[in-house]
């Protein structure tokens, strides 16, 4: 098969988003929040685990420590205490308190508007700043590459072989997909992700886009 052009991925790539777009609208985080402070430690929480188990920490974690001051002055047990059923809770709960003394420390107690500016904070990533920048300050300066992000990218070979890295595939996807759709790639890959295009057992027969998908039918 012939190498696809960049300006046929990009043709291929609108009328994928148009498709999610109708079935999903611009898609919803999973994620229960009310700041961009809280929404970054859920982010940071739900490394290696689902949105459903860290939105049943949250609530009590929310409640005690609600904001980067009240995070700050918390010790490491304290917060071991409310997230202990989370996969590497004590990792993270040290880079918690880190994370909220670093905004009270470096930014004057305000999360950084910024992607860069928020990979200075402790155990945030490129992907959770990207998240953090789409979700809370609805201004995208890149796309979030998760496992569903990343594994969809493939099927559909937007990605290539050689885009083996989350920063790859992202820096792939960016040429691709119109800065206006940032927005809405990662919501709606994840919920895709989970209804049709799973790890395992997908529903080609039925997907959304299967007509779009170069490699339908080759995952089942």
């Amino acid at each position: 098969m012939a190498r696809e052009s960049l300006a046929s991925k990009r043709e291929r790539a609108a009328l994928i988003e148009a498709r999610m777009f109708e079935y999903y609208g611009p898609g919803k985080a999973s994620l229960d929040y009310q700041t961009p402070f809280q929404l970054t430690v859920a982010v940071v929480l739900s490394a290696q685990c689902t949105d459903a188990a860290v939105n049943k920490v949250t609530p009590e974690l929310f409640g005690r420590f609600p904001t980067p001051q009240a995070m700050a002055q918390a010790s490491a047990a304290q917060i071991e205490e409310i997230i202990h059923s989370l996969g590497f809770f004590r990792a993270k709960a040290k880079n918690l308190v880190a994370l909220a003394q670093t905004v009270m420390g470096e930014f004057g107690g305000e999360m950084p508007a910024d992607v860069d500016l928020l990979q200075k904070l402790p155990g945030v990533g490129r992907k959770t700043a990207n998240c953090v920048m789409c979700e809370a300050f609805k201004d995208p300066q890149g796309i979030a590459v998760d496992t569903h992000v990343y594994r969809i990218a493939h099927r559909l070979k937007l990605a290539g072989p050689s885009a083996n890295t989350p920063q790859k595939v992202e820096d792939i996807l960016l040429k691709v997909f119109p800065r206006s759709d940032w927005l809405y790639v990662n919501h709606q890959w994840v919920h895709f992700g989970r209804e049709f295009c799973r790890a395992r057992h997908p529903r080609c027969a039925e997907c959304i886009i299967g007509d779009l998908c170069p490699t339908r039918g080759q995952w089942s």
